[in-house]
Protein backbone atom coordinates (compact mmCIF):
# COMPACT_ATOMS: atom_id res chain seq x y z
CA UNK A 1 0.00 0.00 0.00
CA UNK A 2 1.39 3.39 -0.93
CA UNK A 3 1.71 6.18 1.61
CA UNK A 4 -1.09 8.71 2.03
CA UNK A 5 -0.33 12.12 0.57
CA UNK A 6 -2.02 15.30 1.76
CA UNK A 7 -3.26 18.02 -0.54
CA UNK A 8 -5.38 21.01 0.47
CA UNK A 9 -8.88 21.07 -0.93
CA UNK A 10 -9.00 23.85 -3.56
CA UNK A 11 -11.45 26.67 -3.07
CA UNK A 12 -14.55 26.45 -5.28
CA UNK A 13 -14.31 28.61 -8.40
CA UNK A 14 -17.74 30.13 -7.72
CA UNK A 15 -16.58 31.55 -4.41
CA UNK A 16 -13.48 33.09 -5.97
CA UNK A 17 -15.65 34.60 -8.70
CA UNK A 18 -18.09 36.03 -6.16
CA UNK A 19 -15.24 37.66 -4.26
CA UNK A 20 -13.87 39.19 -7.46
CA UNK A 21 -17.31 40.56 -8.34
CA UNK A 22 -17.64 42.14 -4.87
CA UNK A 23 -14.21 43.73 -5.25
CA UNK A 24 -15.19 45.15 -8.64
CA UNK A 25 -18.43 46.49 -7.15
CA UNK A 26 -16.51 48.19 -4.33
CA UNK A 27 -14.18 49.87 -6.83
CA UNK A 28 -17.15 50.96 -8.99
CA UNK A 29 -18.86 52.54 -5.96
CA UNK A 30 -15.67 54.45 -5.19
CA UNK A 31 -15.37 55.63 -8.82
CA UNK A 32 -19.02 56.71 -8.79
CA UNK A 33 -18.40 58.77 -5.64
CA UNK A 34 -15.25 60.23 -7.20
CA UNK A 35 -17.17 61.30 -10.34
CA UNK A 36 -19.97 62.72 -8.17
CA UNK A 37 -17.49 64.98 -6.36
CA UNK A 38 -16.08 66.31 -9.64
CA UNK A 39 -19.50 66.95 -11.16
CA UNK A 40 -20.66 68.78 -8.04
CA UNK A 41 -17.55 70.97 -7.83
CA UNK A 42 -17.16 72.11 -11.43
CA UNK A 43 -19.60 70.12 -13.56
CA UNK A 44 -16.97 67.83 -15.13
CA UNK A 45 -15.60 64.35 -14.51
CA UNK A 46 -12.29 64.69 -12.58
CA UNK A 47 -9.29 64.51 -14.90
CA UNK A 48 -7.49 62.07 -12.62
CA UNK A 49 -10.44 59.73 -12.20
CA UNK A 50 -9.08 57.11 -14.61
CA UNK A 51 -5.65 57.22 -12.96
CA UNK A 52 -7.02 56.81 -9.45
CA UNK A 53 -9.54 54.21 -10.58
CA UNK A 54 -6.95 52.11 -12.36
CA UNK A 55 -4.56 52.58 -9.45
CA UNK A 56 -7.05 51.42 -6.82
CA UNK A 57 -8.36 48.63 -9.08
CA UNK A 58 -4.85 47.38 -9.80
CA UNK A 59 -3.94 47.38 -6.12
CA UNK A 60 -6.97 45.40 -5.00
CA UNK A 61 -6.60 42.99 -7.94
CA UNK A 62 -3.02 42.30 -6.82
CA UNK A 63 -4.28 41.76 -3.26
CA UNK A 64 -6.97 39.40 -4.56
CA UNK A 65 -4.42 37.34 -6.51
CA UNK A 66 -2.16 37.03 -3.46
CA UNK A 67 -5.15 36.07 -1.32
CA UNK A 68 -6.35 33.50 -3.86
CA UNK A 69 -2.89 31.94 -3.96
CA UNK A 70 -1.85 31.99 -0.31
CA UNK A 71 -5.16 32.12 1.62
CA UNK A 72 -7.81 30.71 -0.77
CA UNK A 73 -10.27 29.72 1.96
CA UNK A 74 -10.26 33.10 3.71
CA UNK A 75 -13.54 34.90 4.32
CA UNK A 76 -14.51 36.38 0.91
CA UNK A 77 -16.17 39.48 2.38
CA UNK A 78 -13.29 41.02 4.33
CA UNK A 79 -11.17 42.33 1.45
CA UNK A 80 -14.08 43.92 -0.53
CA UNK A 81 -15.42 45.64 2.61
CA UNK A 82 -12.02 47.09 3.51
CA UNK A 83 -11.50 48.17 -0.11
CA UNK A 84 -14.79 50.08 -0.02
CA UNK A 85 -13.93 51.97 3.17
CA UNK A 86 -10.37 52.73 2.03
CA UNK A 87 -11.69 53.95 -1.33
CA UNK A 88 -14.26 56.24 0.26
CA UNK A 89 -11.47 57.70 2.37
CA UNK A 90 -9.54 58.47 -0.83
CA UNK A 91 -12.64 60.18 -2.26
CA UNK A 92 -13.09 62.41 0.79
CA UNK A 93 -9.42 63.39 0.86
CA UNK A 94 -9.65 64.26 -2.85
CA UNK A 95 -12.79 66.28 -2.17
CA UNK A 96 -11.03 68.27 0.59
CA UNK A 97 -7.97 68.89 -1.59
CA UNK A 98 -10.16 70.41 -4.33
CA UNK A 99 -11.67 73.00 -2.01
CA UNK A 100 -10.80 76.58 -2.94
CA UNK A 101 -11.25 77.95 0.58
CA UNK A 102 -7.51 78.01 1.31
CA UNK A 103 -8.15 76.65 4.82
CA UNK A 104 -5.63 74.20 6.38
CA UNK A 105 -8.01 71.27 5.99
CA UNK A 106 -7.94 71.77 2.23
CA UNK A 107 -4.23 72.52 1.97
CA UNK A 108 -3.09 69.46 3.92
CA UNK A 109 -5.33 66.91 2.15
CA UNK A 110 -3.26 64.96 -0.40
CA UNK A 111 -5.03 62.24 -2.43
CA UNK A 112 -1.85 61.21 -4.26
CA UNK A 113 -0.02 60.73 -0.96
CA UNK A 114 -2.91 58.70 0.44
CA UNK A 115 -3.03 56.51 -2.67
CA UNK A 116 0.70 55.89 -2.23
CA UNK A 117 0.16 54.89 1.40
CA UNK A 118 -2.66 52.61 0.25
CA UNK A 119 -0.21 50.97 -2.14
CA UNK A 120 2.27 50.44 0.71
CA UNK A 121 -0.50 49.16 2.99
CA UNK A 122 -1.67 46.58 0.44
CA UNK A 123 1.98 45.61 -0.09
CA UNK A 124 2.27 44.98 3.66
CA UNK A 125 -0.98 42.99 3.50
CA UNK A 126 0.43 40.82 0.71
CA UNK A 127 3.83 40.32 2.33
CA UNK A 128 2.17 39.27 5.59
CA UNK A 129 0.09 36.63 3.79
CA UNK A 130 3.05 35.36 1.76
CA UNK A 131 5.52 34.97 4.62
CA UNK A 132 3.21 34.20 7.55
CA UNK A 133 1.94 30.82 6.40
CA UNK A 134 0.97 29.70 9.92
CA UNK A 135 -0.19 32.41 12.32
CA UNK A 136 0.29 30.04 15.27
CA UNK A 137 4.02 30.70 14.97
CA UNK A 138 3.29 34.07 16.59
CA UNK A 139 2.50 32.28 19.85
CA UNK A 140 6.20 31.39 20.20
CA UNK A 141 6.97 35.12 20.06
CA UNK A 142 4.61 36.08 22.89
CA UNK A 143 7.09 37.89 25.13
CA UNK A 144 9.13 39.22 22.21
CA UNK A 145 5.93 40.82 20.88
CA UNK A 146 5.20 42.25 24.32
CA UNK A 147 8.65 43.83 24.58
CA UNK A 148 8.42 45.20 21.04
CA UNK A 149 4.95 46.62 21.71
CA UNK A 150 6.10 48.43 24.87
CA UNK A 151 9.15 49.82 23.11
CA UNK A 152 7.05 51.14 20.24
CA UNK A 153 4.56 52.60 22.69
CA UNK A 154 7.16 54.62 24.62
CA UNK A 155 9.52 55.38 21.71
CA UNK A 156 8.11 58.93 21.20
CA UNK A 157 9.48 59.77 24.67
CA UNK A 158 13.06 59.13 23.49
CA UNK A 159 14.92 62.48 23.14
CA UNK A 160 15.75 63.57 19.57
CA UNK A 161 13.44 60.85 18.22
CA UNK A 162 9.96 61.71 19.47
CA UNK A 163 8.09 64.78 18.26
CA UNK A 164 5.26 66.70 19.92
CA UNK A 165 2.47 67.73 17.53
CA UNK A 166 -0.78 69.44 18.58
CA UNK A 167 0.11 68.95 22.24
CA UNK A 168 0.63 65.15 22.09
CA UNK A 169 4.01 63.41 22.00
CA UNK A 170 3.00 60.37 19.95
CA UNK A 171 5.12 60.77 16.81
CA UNK A 172 8.65 59.87 15.80
CA UNK A 173 10.54 61.45 12.92
CA UNK A 174 12.13 59.18 10.30
CA UNK A 175 14.38 60.82 7.68
CA UNK A 176 12.98 60.41 4.19
CA UNK A 177 9.63 59.14 5.47
CA UNK A 178 8.32 61.85 7.76
CA UNK A 179 6.39 61.30 10.95
CA UNK A 180 5.16 57.88 12.01
CA UNK A 181 2.93 57.01 14.94
CA UNK A 182 4.49 53.87 16.49
CA UNK A 183 1.48 53.24 18.77
CA UNK A 184 -0.44 52.04 15.69
CA UNK A 185 2.04 49.17 15.28
CA UNK A 186 2.38 48.68 19.04
CA UNK A 187 -1.29 47.72 19.25
CA UNK A 188 -0.71 44.74 16.94
CA UNK A 189 2.32 43.51 18.87
CA UNK A 190 0.50 43.90 22.18
CA UNK A 191 -2.56 41.99 20.97
CA UNK A 192 -0.24 39.11 20.01
CA UNK A 193 1.30 39.31 23.49
CA UNK A 194 -2.08 39.43 25.23
CA UNK A 195 -3.30 36.41 23.26
CA UNK A 196 -0.21 34.31 24.02
CA UNK A 197 -0.11 35.34 27.69
CA UNK A 198 -3.81 34.74 28.34
CA UNK A 199 -3.72 31.30 26.69
CA UNK A 200 -1.00 30.31 29.15
CA UNK A 201 -2.57 31.94 32.24
CA UNK A 202 -6.32 31.80 31.61
CA UNK A 203 -6.96 28.88 33.99
CA UNK A 204 -5.36 30.82 36.85
CA UNK A 205 -7.09 34.08 35.95
CA UNK A 206 -10.46 32.33 35.74
CA UNK A 207 -10.31 31.21 39.38
CA UNK A 208 -12.82 32.98 41.60
CA UNK A 209 -12.16 34.49 45.01
CA UNK A 210 -14.79 36.06 47.22
CA UNK A 211 -18.32 36.76 46.02
CA UNK A 212 -19.60 40.32 46.29
CA UNK A 213 -23.31 40.73 45.59
CA UNK A 214 -23.78 38.90 42.27
CA UNK A 215 -20.14 39.03 41.17
CA UNK A 216 -17.41 36.46 41.75
CA UNK A 217 -14.33 38.58 42.33
CA UNK A 218 -10.92 37.32 41.17
CA UNK A 219 -8.28 36.46 43.72
CA UNK A 220 -6.17 39.40 44.87
CA UNK A 221 -2.97 37.67 43.78
CA UNK A 222 -4.27 37.52 40.19
CA UNK A 223 -4.76 41.29 39.87
CA UNK A 224 -1.11 41.84 38.90
CA UNK A 225 -1.50 41.74 35.07
CA UNK A 226 -4.49 44.09 35.16
CA UNK A 227 -2.73 46.56 37.45
CA UNK A 228 0.42 46.54 35.29
CA UNK A 229 -1.58 47.17 32.11
CA UNK A 230 -3.55 49.86 33.91
CA UNK A 231 -0.32 51.53 35.01
CA UNK A 232 1.12 51.45 31.49
CA UNK A 233 -2.06 52.92 30.01
CA UNK A 234 -2.08 55.73 32.57
CA UNK A 235 1.59 56.37 31.82
CA UNK A 236 0.71 56.81 28.15
CA UNK A 237 -2.13 59.15 29.10
CA UNK A 238 -0.01 61.30 31.41
CA UNK A 239 3.43 61.34 29.75
CA UNK A 240 2.45 61.29 26.07
CA UNK A 241 -0.90 63.08 26.46
CA UNK A 242 -2.44 60.32 24.36
CA UNK A 243 -5.89 59.47 25.70
CA UNK A 244 -6.75 57.45 22.58
CA UNK A 245 -3.90 54.92 22.78
CA UNK A 246 -4.35 54.66 26.53
CA UNK A 247 -8.04 53.79 26.24
CA UNK A 248 -7.41 51.51 23.26
CA UNK A 249 -4.67 49.54 25.05
CA UNK A 250 -6.46 49.00 28.35
CA UNK A 251 -9.88 48.34 26.80
CA UNK A 252 -8.44 45.70 24.47
CA UNK A 253 -6.68 43.88 27.32
CA UNK A 254 -9.85 43.80 29.43
CA UNK A 255 -11.92 42.55 26.47
CA UNK A 256 -9.43 39.77 25.71
CA UNK A 257 -9.28 38.88 29.40
CA UNK A 258 -13.06 38.49 29.38
CA UNK A 259 -12.91 36.34 26.22
CA UNK A 260 -10.30 34.10 27.86
CA UNK A 261 -11.95 33.71 31.28
CA UNK A 262 -15.65 34.44 30.64
CA UNK A 263 -15.76 36.38 33.92
CA UNK A 264 -17.65 39.69 33.87
CA UNK A 265 -15.93 40.74 37.09
CA UNK A 266 -12.80 41.56 35.08
CA UNK A 267 -14.80 43.97 32.91
CA UNK A 268 -16.24 45.74 35.96
CA UNK A 269 -12.83 45.99 37.61
CA UNK A 270 -11.32 47.32 34.39
CA UNK A 271 -13.98 50.02 33.98
CA UNK A 272 -13.59 51.13 37.60
CA UNK A 273 -9.79 51.22 37.37
CA UNK A 274 -9.67 53.24 34.16
CA UNK A 275 -12.43 55.64 35.23
CA UNK A 276 -10.72 56.20 38.60
CA UNK A 277 -7.33 56.70 36.98
CA UNK A 278 -8.71 59.13 34.40
CA UNK A 279 -10.49 61.18 37.08
CA UNK A 280 -7.33 61.29 39.20
CA UNK A 281 -5.23 62.31 36.20
CA UNK A 282 -7.79 65.00 35.36
CA UNK A 283 -7.41 66.45 38.85
CA UNK A 284 -3.61 66.52 38.67
CA UNK A 285 -2.70 67.19 35.02
CA UNK A 286 -3.99 70.20 33.08
CA UNK A 287 -4.08 68.57 29.64
CA UNK A 288 -6.30 65.75 30.90
CA UNK A 289 -8.56 68.21 32.73
CA UNK A 290 -8.92 70.25 29.54
CA UNK A 291 -10.19 67.20 27.64
CA UNK A 292 -12.95 66.75 30.20
CA UNK A 293 -13.83 70.46 30.19
CA UNK A 294 -14.24 70.41 26.40
CA UNK A 295 -16.38 67.28 26.69
CA UNK A 296 -18.64 68.70 29.40
CA UNK A 297 -19.14 72.13 27.83
CA UNK A 298 -17.85 72.40 24.25
CA UNK A 299 -19.79 75.65 23.72
CA UNK A 300 -17.78 77.50 26.37
CA UNK A 301 -16.09 80.42 24.50
CA UNK A 302 -13.08 80.25 26.86
CA UNK A 303 -12.17 76.83 25.41
CA UNK A 304 -12.31 77.79 21.73
CA UNK A 305 -8.84 79.23 21.27
CA UNK A 306 -6.90 76.74 23.38
CA UNK A 307 -4.67 74.12 21.76
CA UNK A 308 -6.91 71.09 21.44
CA UNK A 309 -9.86 73.25 22.44
CA UNK A 310 -13.49 72.92 21.49
CA UNK A 311 -13.49 74.92 18.23
CA UNK A 312 -12.81 71.85 16.09
CA UNK A 313 -15.38 69.78 17.98
CA UNK A 314 -18.08 72.44 17.56
CA UNK A 315 -17.31 72.82 13.84
CA UNK A 316 -17.61 69.05 13.46
CA UNK A 317 -20.96 69.01 15.24
CA UNK A 318 -22.23 71.91 13.11
CA UNK A 319 -21.21 69.96 9.99
CA UNK A 320 -23.17 66.89 11.08
CA UNK A 321 -26.17 69.10 11.85
CA UNK A 322 -26.02 70.80 8.46
CA UNK A 323 -25.83 67.43 6.70
CA UNK A 324 -29.02 66.23 8.32
CA UNK A 325 -30.53 62.88 7.41
CA UNK A 326 -29.62 62.70 3.70
CA UNK A 327 -26.61 65.02 3.55
CA UNK A 328 -25.78 67.94 1.30
CA UNK A 329 -24.41 65.65 -1.42
CA UNK A 330 -20.81 64.78 -2.26
CA UNK A 331 -18.94 67.93 -3.23
CA UNK A 332 -21.76 70.25 -2.12
CA UNK A 333 -20.97 70.82 1.56
CA UNK A 334 -18.27 72.78 3.38
CA UNK A 335 -16.23 70.06 5.12
CA UNK A 336 -13.02 72.07 4.68
CA UNK A 337 -14.28 74.44 7.41
CA UNK A 338 -13.68 71.67 9.97
CA UNK A 339 -10.18 71.73 11.50
CA UNK A 340 -8.33 68.45 10.84
CA UNK A 341 -11.11 67.31 8.49
CA UNK A 342 -8.62 65.14 6.60
CA UNK A 343 -7.60 63.16 9.71
CA UNK A 344 -9.28 63.32 13.14
CA UNK A 345 -12.59 64.71 11.86
CA UNK A 346 -12.99 62.96 8.52
CA UNK A 347 -16.07 61.20 9.93
CA UNK A 348 -17.80 64.58 10.40
CA UNK A 349 -16.64 65.81 7.00
CA UNK A 350 -18.09 62.70 5.38
CA UNK A 351 -21.28 62.93 7.43
CA UNK A 352 -22.00 66.47 6.24
CA UNK A 353 -22.13 65.32 2.62
CA UNK A 354 -23.66 61.82 2.90
CA UNK A 355 -25.88 62.55 5.91
CA UNK A 356 -26.97 60.36 8.78
CA UNK A 357 -28.19 57.70 6.35
CA UNK A 358 -24.79 57.42 4.69
CA UNK A 359 -23.00 57.36 8.03
CA UNK A 360 -25.21 54.51 9.23
CA UNK A 361 -24.33 52.58 6.06
CA UNK A 362 -20.63 53.31 6.64
CA UNK A 363 -20.84 52.10 10.24
CA UNK A 364 -22.60 48.95 9.02
CA UNK A 365 -19.63 48.26 6.74
CA UNK A 366 -17.31 48.56 9.74
CA UNK A 367 -19.66 46.32 11.72
CA UNK A 368 -19.56 43.69 8.97
CA UNK A 369 -15.75 43.68 9.00
CA UNK A 370 -15.79 43.18 12.77
CA UNK A 371 -18.50 40.51 12.50
CA UNK A 372 -16.43 38.53 10.00
CA UNK A 373 -13.46 38.78 12.35
CA UNK A 374 -15.53 37.54 15.31
CA UNK A 375 -16.90 34.74 13.15
CA UNK A 376 -13.28 33.75 12.48
CA UNK A 377 -12.64 33.75 16.23
CA UNK A 378 -15.59 31.43 16.84
CA UNK A 379 -14.51 29.06 14.05
CA UNK A 380 -10.83 28.92 15.11
CA UNK A 381 -9.59 25.51 16.17
CA UNK A 382 -7.12 26.48 18.89
CA UNK A 383 -7.29 28.87 21.88
CA UNK A 384 -4.52 31.19 20.66
CA UNK A 385 -6.28 31.75 17.33
CA UNK A 386 -9.59 32.41 19.07
CA UNK A 387 -8.06 35.04 21.32
CA UNK A 388 -5.95 36.66 18.60
CA UNK A 389 -8.85 36.93 16.13
CA UNK A 390 -11.16 38.16 18.86
CA UNK A 391 -8.62 40.74 20.05
CA UNK A 392 -7.91 42.09 16.55
CA UNK A 393 -11.64 42.32 15.80
CA UNK A 394 -12.30 44.09 19.08
CA UNK A 395 -9.47 46.58 18.63
CA UNK A 396 -10.92 47.62 15.25
CA UNK A 397 -14.44 47.97 16.67
CA UNK A 398 -13.14 49.75 19.77
CA UNK A 399 -11.16 52.24 17.68
CA UNK A 400 -14.20 53.08 15.55
CA UNK A 401 -16.30 53.56 18.70
CA UNK A 402 -13.68 55.78 20.34
CA UNK A 403 -13.23 58.07 17.34
CA UNK A 404 -16.94 58.28 16.46
CA UNK A 405 -17.84 58.79 20.12
CA UNK A 406 -15.23 61.54 20.41
CA UNK A 407 -16.19 63.56 17.32
CA UNK A 408 -19.89 63.36 18.25
CA UNK A 409 -19.15 64.34 21.90
CA UNK A 410 -20.46 61.06 23.26
CA UNK A 411 -17.12 60.59 25.04
CA UNK A 412 -14.10 62.92 25.44
CA UNK A 413 -12.18 63.52 22.22
CA UNK A 414 -9.13 61.23 22.06
CA UNK A 415 -7.19 62.05 18.89
CA UNK A 416 -7.50 58.64 17.23
CA UNK A 417 -8.20 58.44 13.49
CA UNK A 418 -10.94 56.66 11.57
CA UNK A 419 -9.54 53.32 10.32
CA UNK A 420 -8.80 53.19 6.56
CA UNK A 421 -10.32 56.64 5.93
CA UNK A 422 -8.18 59.27 7.65
CA UNK A 423 -5.10 60.60 5.88
CA UNK A 424 -1.79 59.27 7.15
CA UNK A 425 0.47 56.28 6.74
CA UNK A 426 0.91 54.79 10.20
CA UNK A 427 -2.71 53.86 10.87
CA UNK A 428 -3.29 52.69 7.29
CA UNK A 429 -0.27 50.36 7.28
CA UNK A 430 -1.06 48.93 10.71
CA UNK A 431 -4.71 48.32 9.85
CA UNK A 432 -3.86 46.56 6.57
CA UNK A 433 -1.53 44.26 8.54
CA UNK A 434 -4.39 43.68 11.00
CA UNK A 435 -6.64 42.66 8.10
CA UNK A 436 -3.93 40.33 6.77
CA UNK A 437 -3.77 38.57 10.15
CA UNK A 438 -7.55 38.17 10.21
CA UNK A 439 -7.51 36.83 6.64
CA UNK A 440 -4.76 34.34 7.51
CA UNK A 441 -6.69 33.05 10.55
CA UNK A 442 -9.91 32.95 8.55
CA UNK A 443 -8.22 30.77 5.94
CA UNK A 444 -6.99 28.36 8.62
CA UNK A 445 -10.41 28.21 10.31
CA UNK A 446 -12.43 27.67 7.12
CA UNK A 447 -10.06 25.35 5.27
CA UNK A 448 -11.40 21.75 5.09
CA UNK A 449 -9.10 18.90 6.17
CA UNK A 450 -6.75 17.63 3.44
CA UNK A 451 -8.00 14.93 1.11
CA UNK A 452 -6.48 11.49 1.45
CA UNK A 453 -4.91 10.39 -1.82
CA UNK A 454 -4.27 6.68 -1.81
CA UNK A 455 -3.53 3.95 -4.31
CA UNK A 456 -5.96 3.18 -7.03
CA UNK A 457 -7.64 0.31 -5.24
CA UNK A 458 -8.40 2.29 -2.08
CA UNK A 459 -9.57 5.27 -4.15
CA UNK A 460 -12.17 3.10 -5.84
CA UNK A 461 -13.36 1.87 -2.46
CA UNK A 462 -13.79 5.44 -1.19
CA UNK A 463 -15.62 6.44 -4.38
CA UNK A 464 -18.18 3.69 -3.80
Amino acid sequence: MSEVAAEPVPMPAKRRGAQLIMLALAVLIVLGAYANVGLALDGTIPAGMLTYGLGLGGLVLAAYLVLAKFAPWADPLILPLVTLVNGLGLVMIYRLSESDSGLPSAELASPSSQLLWTFVGIAFFSVTLIFLRDHRALQRLTYTAGALGLFLLVSPLIPFLGQEINGARIWIGIPGVGQLQPAEFAKLALVVFFAGYLVAKRDVLALAGRRLLFIDLPRARDLGPVLITWGVSLGVLVMQKDLGSSLLLFGTFIAMLYIATQRSSWVIIGILLFAGGAILAGMVFDHVQQRFEVYLDPADPKLFDQVGGSAQLMQGLFALGSGGVLGTGLGQGNPDLIPLAFSDFIFNATGEEIGLTGLMALLMVYALIVERGLRTSLAARDPFSKLLAGGLSFILAWQVFIIVGGVTNLIPLTGLVTPFMSQGGSALLANWILIALLVRMSDAARRPPPQAIQNEGLTQVFQR
